[in-house]
């Protein structure tokens, strides 16, 4: 049912390309947030000690796979751009040249988190018992930071090809192998061992290991021609290459995108206290499901945009481009709608007793961000499509000066040269978004005016 083929991507509608090859991604993105759900569940019943100690371990967590996301976007973009070209065999070694290079990242990541877990958590907290919870919890992430890697890069792959039908059972294998397993290792059920803490990061490391197995079988059994071949398996440096100079970027953006909200938290509890940081971590949650739609439209419009240029039809993945931009910017803005009207009952569904200064925060967060959610659509779009063509520099220079031109400064003069508080933080958030938004459309229609995108068509062709 959502399954396309290349000559769909590179000759059919776009519009069905990119909802088919969208359907599961986003579902893929909401099992997603379904799972962070169901780990806190569990975690949630050893206390609240517990909680905030994966709280600050999430944060460290984050900043550890910003190096991985270089391989999970460069395996998606190069392979995308071999299959339209019709290079099956140099499409088919990507994937697992980013998996083997993702690997050894994470291995080298692992062994530092693992030598300096206390100390890395110590940097976080001066609470003792939240200290050596997060440090135990790190410790056993060491394991998952390597299975992610495999795992992720290998579903990038998948989605490269088209096939996101695939990266969906990979996904989906992996999440659900954590979910069954973190009751059994967080609290001990039955004959497995009451592991706590150590035992939620076990369960999300076993996930994705199960999840990489299952990915290497789908290879084997062979999926709209990704398949495992002994060729392929054999790293090859020159892809290797080339998938980190795509991905590298990504990484960086990553990483400026993860320090800043570090600041903005920081803004939000030194000017609102513990309300209004409750409330920006409801909106920050309820933005994340409300994304998931856009951000399952932009990882397949990266897919199509790069099949088009490895076929050389960059008119063709312009026009991706901007029908992305329709489809996520419209879905977004009716999702804004409903929000800016019904903003406490949706507030509520995360935290049933939300009450006092904390509710009334929330409600204008969740206000404020609806103003916004056309633009968070207009720029994932946006973005893949520059991302497609290989210029993934564009979406990191973009996303530093989103958050530490604009949004950083707004709250922070806001709040303390103009006095407005926690507001200020909110529509920094909202403000950011409009700017980021309005310069990357307008650079995309400039650059492909300016043959962007037919130099990328030609630079796809030139490589093997």
């Amino acid at each position: 049912m959502f399954d396309v083929t290349r000559d769909d991507i590179v000759g059919g509608s776009l519009s069905r390309a990119l909802v088919v090859l969208a359907g599961p991604l986003v579902a893929q993105n909401f099992a997603l947030v379904a799972q962070s759900v169901v780990d806190l569940f569990w975690v949630g019943r050893l206390g609240g000690t517990a909680v905030a100690a994966v709280g600050l371990a999430t944060v460290v967590v984050a900043l550890l796979t910003v190096p991985l996301q270089a391989f999970f976007t460069g395996s998606q973009v190069v392979t995308s751009q071999r299959v339209g070209a019709d290079e099956a065999a140099a499409a088919r070694r990507v994937p697992f040249t980013a998996a083997a290079c993702a690997v050894a990242v994470a291995a080298v990541l692992g062994v530092g988190l693992v030598v300096g877990a206390e100390t890395v958590a110590g940097l976080f907290t001066g609470d003792a018992a939240v200290r050596r919870l997060a440090a135990e919890y790190l410790t056993a992430y060491a394991l998952a930071l390597v299975a992610i890697g495999a795992s992720d890069t290998l579903e990038s792959g998948f989605t490269g090809w088209g096939d996101t039908t695939a990266a969906l059972y990979v996904n989906l294998t992996a999440i659900v192998v954590n979910v069954v397993f973190d009751p059994l290792l967080i609290l001990g059920w039955g004959p497995f061992p009451r592991l706590e803490l150590f035992g939620a990061a076990l369960a999300t490391a076993v996930g994705y290991a199960v999840g990489a197995l299952f990915a290497l079988a789908l290879a084997a059994r062979g999926r709209e021609g990704f398949r495992l071949t002994r060729r392929a398996l054999r790293p090859h440096l020159d892809t290797a290459r080339e998938v980190a100079d795509v991905g590298l970027p990504v990484a960086g953006q990553q990483s400026g995108r993860q320090v800043a909200r570090l600041g903005m938290i920081w803004v939000v509890s030194a000017v609102g206290g513990p309300a209004a940081l409750a409330a920006y971590h409801i909106g920050s949650q309820v933005a994340t499901v409300a994304f998931v739609p856009a951000q399952g439209v932009a990882q397949a419009a990266t897919s199509v945009v790069g099949q088009n240029l490895g076929a050389d039809q960059p008119a063709r993945a312009r026009r991706a481009t901007w029908i992305g931009v329709a489809i996520a910017a419209v879905g977004l803005s009716a999702f804004g709608v409903v929000q800016w009207f019904v903003p406490a009952p949706i507030a509520r569904v995360f935290v049933p007793d939300l009450s006092g200064q904390a509710l009334a925060y929330s409600v204008l967060y969740l206000q404020i961000l609806a103003y916004g959610y056309w633009a968070l659509g207009v720029i994932y779009t946006v973005e893949a499509g520059f991302n497609g063509a290989g210029n993934t520099d564009v979406s990191m220079y973009s996303t530093l000066a989103q958050y530490w031109a604009v949004r950083l400064p707004v709250a922070l003069v806001g709040a303390y040269a103009l006095d407005l508080g926690a507001a200020a933080v909110f529509w920094g958030v909202t403000l950011s978004n409009v700017a980021a938004a309005l310069w990357l459309t307008a650079y995309f229609h400039r650059s492909a005016d300016r043959g962007m995108l037919d130099r990328a068509a030609d630079d796809a062709a030139a490589s093997d």
